[in-house]
């Protein structure tokens, strides 16, 4: 419960924040899949919990869990903020959550995947 109260307190926070307005895109699967592969220096973020990653992942994914509170705020807060971020979760709420945060910490670039992985047409791995 503490770690969902952080969680929605940075989002807020990002939110009203008066710096400039998230540079997130939302981009279907196909679209999403496409500019990663054509982004030299891309990232694919997952964050999905733990046991979500385990069933079944995009190939060559980070996994950083949003629920994480504390912990997932330090580890975005240690990824190079110059690099491309394609971010992903099982429906895209959660990924579109982070986006935002991101977007606010000065990430250049973020892309939520639309629908998330449920609309993923590609292999997972597990």
């Amino acid at each position: 419960m503490y770690r969902l109260i952080v969680i929605l307190l940075m989002v807020t926070a990002c939110a009203c924040s008066p710096k400039k307005q998230t540079q997130m895109k939302e981009l279907a699967p196909y679209a999403w899949a496409e500019l990663q592969e054509q982004t030299s220096a891309s990232v694919i973020l997952d964050v999905r919990t733990a046991e979500e990653f385990e069933s079944g992942h995009i190939e060559g994914a980070l996994n950083i869990d949003i629920r994480g509170g504390e912990d997932f705020f330090a580890s975005i807060e240690a990824l190079d903020k110059s690099k491309s971020y394609f971010v992903y979760c099982r429906s895209g709420a959660r990924s579109g959550q982070a986006c935002q945060l991101m977007s606010q910490l000065g990430f250049s670039a973020v892309y939520n995947l639309d629908g998330g992985v449920l609309a993923w047409q590609g292999d997972l791995e597990e």
